[in-house]
């Protein structure tokens, strides 16, 4: 028994409840749709339609396989759809909103990139540190360095952002380099103050978790302030290696207290629910992972 062409022929036969409708309109002779569907019944060993010389309709036992075969086909359908997508070419407009000094130092590049892979699409960036909603924005991709709240929202890891603590080389020459994390009390502490968290750092390493309570000189909305600051000899700050790894490669900042770990941050790729997934976002989700996944750009031999 062909079982796929007998399930569209069942289900053609109850939506227009007709035989000869249903051989019209999938171009098959009505005898043609009546055997289908008979090979159909016997292979489940039970009757699913009620017949008269001019209609046919589904019986208690046939309205159920109807609705289970309907979304076995529309599945199908889909999976036919997917693989379709894959092979076409992405075109179209792809509006991402992404946090701003990670759009600036690390995306910006990264979609010049993706850009030159895929010239026929247009990419519009939002670069903002305000939790933007995505569904209400309008967004495609909204990329997030946050611990996520429950939501109807779908999201793919990109990659884990270490963090360190470091400060200039002349701000430790002269105010000493701190051995362990309660010594940084004794400092002038550069913070970033809009975390969930809050203001506290907490260092694990030897002794279990430490939490710090910055005595901060500066607290800003913006890491990039903070490593600034850092280098200009202003404090301690603690920050993501995507922000600090091109100023410690250069000798600007130095990290110490490297056997106390702060908790990495992660990026994520959130975008609304869908059935199928747009090839476009697809391809850009996957250019991204590939680009900052395992061991990203930015740790490299800082």
């Amino acid at each position: 028994m062909d079982k796929l062409n007998s399930l569209r022929a069942f289900v053609k036969v109850v939506e227009l409840g007709s035989f000869s409708e249903a051989g019209r309109q999938l171009r098959l002779s009505r005898s043609a749709i009546s055997k289908y569907v008979g090979e159909l019944e016997q292979s489940l060993g039970v009757q699913l339609l009620n017949r008269t010389t001019r209609h046919a309709s589904p019986n208690e036992t046939g309205q159920a396989y109807f609705e289970r075969a309907l979304a076995v086909l529309a599945d199908l359908d889909a999976a036919d759809q997917a693989v379709a997508q894959v092979q076409a070419t992405p075109r179209g407009l792809l509006r991402v909103n992404a946090p701003m000094s990670f759009g600036t130092l690390q995306l910006g590049p990264a979609i010049a990139d993706f850009m030159a892979e895929y010239p026929e699409l247009q990419i519009q960036l939002m670069l903002s540190d305000d939790q933007v909603d995505a569904m209400q924005g309008g967004f495609d991709v909204t990329l997030r360095i946050a611990d996520l709240e429950s939501s109807s929202l779908i999201a793919r890891k990109i990659v884990a952002i270490d963090r360190v603590i470091c400060a200039s080389p002349e701000y430790l020459v002269r105010h000493g380099e701190p051995n362990t994390p309660a010594e940084l009390r004794q400092h002038a502490l550069l913070t970033y103050g809009f975390l969930l968290t809050g203001n506290q750092w907490k260092l694990t390493g030897e002794g279990g978790d430490h939490w710090i309570q910055p005595r901060w000189t500066l607290c800003a909305n913006n890491a990039e302030v903070l490593r600034d600051a850092a280098i200009a000899g202003r404090g301690v700050a603690l920050l993501p290696t995507f922000i600090a790894g091109d100023a410690l490669r250069k000798k600007l900042l130095r990290a110490f207290l490297d056997s106390y770990k702060a908790p990495p941050l992660t990026l994520y790729a959130v975008y609304p629910p869908t059935r199928h997934l747009a090839v476009k976002v697809r391809l850009f989700i996957d250019f991204l992972v590939g680009r900052f996944a395992g061991a990203p750009p930015w740790d490299a031999t800082r």
